[in-house]
Protein backbone atom coordinates (compact mmCIF):
# COMPACT_ATOMS: atom_id res chain seq x y z
CA UNK A 1 0.00 0.00 0.00
CA UNK A 2 3.04 2.40 0.59
CA UNK A 3 4.32 1.44 -2.38
CA UNK A 4 1.38 1.86 -4.01
CA UNK A 5 0.61 5.45 -2.79
CA UNK A 6 3.84 6.32 -3.23
CA UNK A 7 3.49 5.76 -7.04
CA UNK A 8 0.23 7.83 -7.00
CA UNK A 9 2.12 10.46 -5.06
CA UNK A 10 4.73 10.76 -7.73
CA UNK A 11 2.59 10.64 -10.71
CA UNK A 12 0.32 13.32 -9.30
CA UNK A 13 3.59 15.52 -8.65
CA UNK A 14 4.47 14.94 -12.54
CA UNK A 15 1.76 15.75 -13.78
CA UNK A 16 0.90 18.86 -11.74
CA UNK A 17 4.48 20.10 -12.68
CA UNK A 18 3.73 19.30 -16.60
CA UNK A 19 0.30 21.27 -16.23
CA UNK A 20 2.39 23.83 -14.86
CA UNK A 21 5.08 23.82 -17.12
CA UNK A 22 2.59 23.64 -20.48
CA UNK A 23 0.40 27.20 -18.76
CA UNK A 24 3.50 28.78 -18.56
CA UNK A 25 4.61 28.21 -21.67
CA UNK A 26 1.13 29.12 -23.11
CA UNK A 27 1.26 32.25 -21.00
CA UNK A 28 5.09 33.03 -22.00
CA UNK A 29 4.47 32.27 -25.79
CA UNK A 30 0.91 34.64 -25.71
CA UNK A 31 3.03 37.59 -24.02
CA UNK A 32 5.91 36.99 -27.13
CA UNK A 33 5.61 39.52 -30.12
CA UNK A 34 7.24 37.03 -32.17
CA UNK A 35 10.21 34.96 -32.39
CA UNK A 36 13.24 35.61 -34.94
CA UNK A 37 12.49 35.71 -38.67
CA UNK A 38 13.11 32.32 -40.74
CA UNK A 39 16.30 32.62 -43.07
CA UNK A 40 17.13 35.93 -44.67
CA UNK A 41 18.98 36.83 -48.12
CA UNK A 42 20.77 39.63 -49.61
CA UNK A 43 22.38 39.75 -52.79
CA UNK A 44 24.25 42.83 -53.68
CA UNK A 45 26.37 43.63 -56.85
CA UNK A 46 26.16 39.36 -57.58
CA UNK A 47 27.13 38.30 -54.13
CA UNK A 48 24.56 36.73 -52.19
CA UNK A 49 24.67 36.08 -47.62
CA UNK A 50 22.71 34.02 -46.65
CA UNK A 51 21.80 34.60 -42.59
CA UNK A 52 19.40 33.23 -39.77
CA UNK A 53 16.47 35.39 -38.35
CA UNK A 54 19.20 35.73 -35.68
CA UNK A 55 21.37 37.26 -37.51
CA UNK A 56 19.18 39.14 -39.41
CA UNK A 57 17.91 41.03 -36.56
CA UNK A 58 21.18 41.87 -35.54
CA UNK A 59 22.97 42.92 -38.64
CA UNK A 60 19.23 45.12 -39.40
CA UNK A 61 19.72 46.29 -35.84
CA UNK A 62 23.73 47.45 -36.14
CA UNK A 63 22.92 49.65 -39.46
CA UNK A 64 19.93 51.19 -38.01
CA UNK A 65 21.93 52.64 -34.91
CA UNK A 66 24.74 54.45 -38.00
CA UNK A 67 21.39 55.61 -39.94
CA UNK A 68 20.10 56.95 -36.71
CA UNK A 69 23.60 58.43 -36.08
CA UNK A 70 24.07 59.69 -39.29
CA UNK A 71 27.54 57.65 -40.07
CA UNK A 72 28.22 56.72 -43.89
CA UNK A 73 27.43 53.01 -45.24
CA UNK A 74 31.26 52.67 -44.31
CA UNK A 75 30.50 52.69 -41.15
CA UNK A 76 28.01 49.82 -41.34
CA UNK A 77 30.30 47.89 -43.72
CA UNK A 78 33.01 47.88 -40.79
CA UNK A 79 30.49 47.48 -37.73
CA UNK A 80 28.92 44.41 -39.81
CA UNK A 81 32.70 42.65 -41.00
CA UNK A 82 33.39 43.23 -37.53
CA UNK A 83 31.03 41.44 -35.91
CA UNK A 84 30.45 38.65 -38.20
CA UNK A 85 34.46 37.72 -37.63
CA UNK A 86 33.54 38.08 -33.75
CA UNK A 87 30.75 36.29 -32.89
CA UNK A 88 29.07 35.08 -36.25
CA UNK A 89 26.36 38.28 -35.73
CA UNK A 90 25.29 36.36 -32.69
CA UNK A 91 24.87 37.81 -29.64
CA UNK A 92 27.02 35.19 -27.58
CA UNK A 93 27.20 35.25 -23.28
CA UNK A 94 31.30 33.93 -24.03
CA UNK A 95 34.50 34.55 -25.66
CA UNK A 96 38.06 34.79 -25.15
CA UNK A 97 38.60 35.65 -21.86
CA UNK A 98 35.94 37.72 -20.86
CA UNK A 99 34.78 38.97 -24.54
CA UNK A 100 31.02 38.94 -24.74
CA UNK A 101 28.48 39.83 -27.42
CA UNK A 102 28.15 40.93 -30.98
CA UNK A 103 31.73 42.64 -30.92
CA UNK A 104 33.25 40.81 -28.16
CA UNK A 105 33.90 43.44 -25.91
CA UNK A 106 35.95 43.07 -22.89
CA UNK A 107 34.66 44.72 -20.01
CA UNK A 108 38.36 44.57 -18.65
CA UNK A 109 39.13 46.62 -21.25
CA UNK A 110 36.76 48.72 -20.50
CA UNK A 111 33.96 48.33 -22.67
CA UNK A 112 31.31 48.44 -20.16
CA UNK A 113 30.00 45.92 -17.69
CA UNK A 114 29.02 42.23 -18.78
CA UNK A 115 25.27 43.43 -18.74
CA UNK A 116 25.95 46.69 -20.77
CA UNK A 117 28.02 44.68 -23.36
CA UNK A 118 25.43 41.85 -23.56
CA UNK A 119 23.09 44.84 -24.70
CA UNK A 120 23.22 44.90 -28.38
CA UNK A 121 22.19 48.15 -28.92
CA UNK A 122 24.39 49.48 -26.09
CA UNK A 123 27.52 47.12 -27.63
CA UNK A 124 26.67 48.43 -31.37
CA UNK A 125 26.66 52.21 -30.21
CA UNK A 126 30.07 51.66 -28.27
CA UNK A 127 31.64 50.25 -31.34
CA UNK A 128 30.85 53.30 -33.40
CA UNK A 129 32.07 55.33 -30.57
CA UNK A 130 35.27 54.22 -30.88
CA UNK A 131 35.22 53.80 -34.49
CA UNK A 132 33.81 57.77 -35.54
CA UNK A 133 37.48 58.64 -33.08
CA UNK A 134 39.63 56.68 -35.66
CA UNK A 135 40.69 59.44 -38.06
CA UNK A 136 40.30 58.21 -41.30
CA UNK A 137 38.48 55.65 -41.09
CA UNK A 138 35.90 55.97 -44.09
CA UNK A 139 39.17 55.44 -46.43
CA UNK A 140 40.69 52.64 -44.87
CA UNK A 141 40.31 49.07 -45.60
CA UNK A 142 37.25 47.90 -43.65
CA UNK A 143 40.33 45.13 -41.78
CA UNK A 144 42.21 47.91 -40.89
CA UNK A 145 39.81 50.17 -39.17
CA UNK A 146 37.91 47.36 -37.69
CA UNK A 147 41.91 46.53 -36.32
CA UNK A 148 42.23 50.27 -34.85
CA UNK A 149 39.16 49.97 -32.91
CA UNK A 150 39.59 45.83 -32.29
CA UNK A 151 43.02 45.35 -31.51
CA UNK A 152 42.08 41.76 -32.44
CA UNK A 153 45.19 39.12 -31.98
CA UNK A 154 43.91 38.42 -35.95
CA UNK A 155 44.14 41.47 -37.27
CA UNK A 156 43.79 40.51 -40.88
CA UNK A 157 40.53 37.98 -39.91
CA UNK A 158 37.88 41.10 -40.99
CA UNK A 159 38.83 40.61 -44.27
CA UNK A 160 37.23 37.34 -44.85
CA UNK A 161 33.74 39.16 -44.16
CA UNK A 162 34.44 42.37 -46.13
CA UNK A 163 32.23 41.55 -48.61
CA UNK A 164 29.42 39.68 -46.96
CA UNK A 165 29.76 42.55 -44.83
CA UNK A 166 29.03 45.85 -47.68
CA UNK A 167 26.12 43.56 -49.28
CA UNK A 168 24.63 43.60 -46.17
CA UNK A 169 25.21 47.35 -45.06
CA UNK A 170 24.39 48.11 -48.49
CA UNK A 171 21.28 46.73 -48.34
CA UNK A 172 20.52 47.37 -44.80
CA UNK A 173 21.50 50.51 -45.16
CA UNK A 174 19.36 51.69 -47.97
CA UNK A 175 21.37 51.70 -50.31
CA UNK A 176 20.34 48.64 -52.67
CA UNK A 177 16.54 48.92 -52.96
CA UNK A 178 14.87 45.52 -53.07
CA UNK A 179 17.64 43.57 -51.60
CA UNK A 180 17.05 42.19 -48.48
CA UNK A 181 14.12 39.63 -47.71
CA UNK A 182 13.37 36.79 -45.09
CA UNK A 183 11.40 33.35 -45.73
CA UNK A 184 8.76 32.74 -43.73
CA UNK A 185 5.16 31.69 -43.26
CA UNK A 186 2.39 33.83 -44.66
CA UNK A 187 -1.42 33.88 -43.95
CA UNK A 188 -4.50 36.36 -43.80
CA UNK A 189 -5.20 39.05 -41.34
CA UNK A 190 -6.86 37.34 -38.09
CA UNK A 191 -9.78 39.25 -36.97
CA UNK A 192 -9.92 42.92 -35.87
CA UNK A 193 -8.28 43.75 -32.36
CA UNK A 194 -9.58 45.98 -29.96
CA UNK A 195 -7.46 49.59 -30.94
CA UNK A 196 -5.02 51.37 -28.55
CA UNK A 197 -5.18 55.28 -28.23
CA UNK A 198 -3.00 55.34 -31.14
CA UNK A 199 -5.71 54.52 -33.45
CA UNK A 200 -3.84 51.14 -34.04
CA UNK A 201 -3.89 47.29 -32.83
CA UNK A 202 -1.72 46.70 -30.26
CA UNK A 203 0.87 44.49 -32.61
CA UNK A 204 0.50 47.63 -35.23
CA UNK A 205 1.45 50.10 -32.15
CA UNK A 206 4.41 48.05 -31.26
CA UNK A 207 5.51 47.96 -34.82
CA UNK A 208 5.45 52.23 -34.73
CA UNK A 209 7.32 52.21 -31.13
CA UNK A 210 10.05 50.12 -32.56
CA UNK A 211 10.53 51.75 -35.84
CA UNK A 212 10.96 54.75 -33.65
CA UNK A 213 13.12 53.33 -31.11
CA UNK A 214 15.51 52.52 -34.17
CA UNK A 215 15.38 55.29 -36.47
CA UNK A 216 14.35 58.34 -34.05
CA UNK A 217 11.93 60.94 -35.44
CA UNK A 218 9.54 60.06 -38.02
CA UNK A 219 6.44 61.41 -39.55
CA UNK A 220 3.58 59.14 -39.97
CA UNK A 221 0.72 59.35 -42.48
CA UNK A 222 -2.63 57.91 -42.12
CA UNK A 223 -3.62 54.00 -41.64
CA UNK A 224 -6.75 52.93 -44.01
CA UNK A 225 -6.50 49.45 -42.69
CA UNK A 226 -8.13 49.16 -39.72
CA UNK A 227 -5.73 49.86 -37.33
CA UNK A 228 -3.31 47.30 -38.78
CA UNK A 229 -1.27 49.48 -40.97
CA UNK A 230 1.70 51.82 -40.22
CA UNK A 231 2.41 54.28 -42.23
CA UNK A 232 5.96 55.74 -42.36
CA UNK A 233 6.34 59.12 -44.55
CA UNK A 234 9.74 58.88 -46.16
CA UNK A 235 10.87 62.53 -47.50
CA UNK A 236 11.14 62.56 -51.34
CA UNK A 237 14.47 62.78 -53.11
CA UNK A 238 17.51 60.77 -53.54
CA UNK A 239 18.17 61.01 -49.10
CA UNK A 240 14.17 60.07 -48.53
CA UNK A 241 14.51 57.18 -50.75
CA UNK A 242 17.66 55.54 -48.96
CA UNK A 243 16.20 55.98 -45.96
CA UNK A 244 12.94 54.70 -46.62
CA UNK A 245 14.72 51.25 -47.84
CA UNK A 246 16.83 50.99 -44.73
CA UNK A 247 13.48 51.38 -42.69
CA UNK A 248 11.98 48.70 -44.87
CA UNK A 249 14.25 46.25 -44.85
CA UNK A 250 14.82 46.69 -41.11
CA UNK A 251 11.19 46.12 -40.95
CA UNK A 252 11.78 42.73 -42.86
CA UNK A 253 14.25 41.47 -41.13
CA UNK A 254 12.31 42.00 -37.67
CA UNK A 255 9.20 40.36 -40.05
CA UNK A 256 8.20 37.25 -37.70
CA UNK A 257 9.13 39.03 -34.47
CA UNK A 258 6.66 41.93 -34.87
CA UNK A 259 4.17 39.45 -37.28
CA UNK A 260 4.80 41.71 -40.08
CA UNK A 261 2.00 40.70 -43.32
CA UNK A 262 3.21 43.30 -45.87
CA UNK A 263 5.64 45.80 -46.51
CA UNK A 264 5.15 48.06 -49.41
CA UNK A 265 8.09 51.08 -50.50
CA UNK A 266 8.60 52.89 -54.03
CA UNK A 267 6.78 50.51 -56.03
CA UNK A 268 7.93 47.33 -54.56
CA UNK A 269 6.34 44.94 -52.10
CA UNK A 270 7.42 42.34 -49.79
CA UNK A 271 4.95 39.61 -48.60
CA UNK A 272 5.31 36.97 -45.54
CA UNK A 273 5.15 33.52 -47.48
CA UNK A 274 6.21 35.00 -50.87
CA UNK A 275 9.36 34.98 -52.57
CA UNK A 276 11.69 37.86 -51.83
CA UNK A 277 10.62 41.23 -52.89
CA UNK A 278 7.57 42.06 -56.48
CA UNK A 279 6.66 44.81 -58.10
CA UNK A 280 3.59 46.37 -56.25
CA UNK A 281 0.96 47.66 -58.83
CA UNK A 282 -1.54 49.17 -56.62
CA UNK A 283 1.56 51.21 -54.87
CA UNK A 284 0.05 54.61 -54.09
CA UNK A 285 2.12 56.61 -52.36
CA UNK A 286 5.45 55.77 -53.68
CA UNK A 287 7.38 57.73 -50.50
CA UNK A 288 5.67 55.89 -48.22
CA UNK A 289 7.21 53.08 -45.89
CA UNK A 290 3.95 50.91 -45.43
CA UNK A 291 3.86 48.26 -42.91
CA UNK A 292 0.80 45.94 -42.13
CA UNK A 293 0.56 43.12 -39.53
CA UNK A 294 -1.38 39.94 -39.01
CA UNK A 295 -3.97 41.44 -36.13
Amino acid sequence: MKRRAWGVVVAVTVLATAVAIGIGVLRATDELVGGPSGDCTVTVGGHTVDISGEQAENAALIASIAVRRGLPARATSIALATAYQESKLQNIDYGDRDSLGLFQQRPSQGWGTREQILDPEYATNAFYDALVKVDGYQTMEITVAAQRVQRSAFPDAYADHEADGRALASALSGHSPATFSCDLAGGAPTADAELTGTGLTPRADAVRKELLRHFGRLTFGENPTGGRGVDVVAARGRAGTVRGWAIAHWTVANAARLEVRTVRFDTMVWTAGRDGWRRDDAAADRDHVRVDVFR
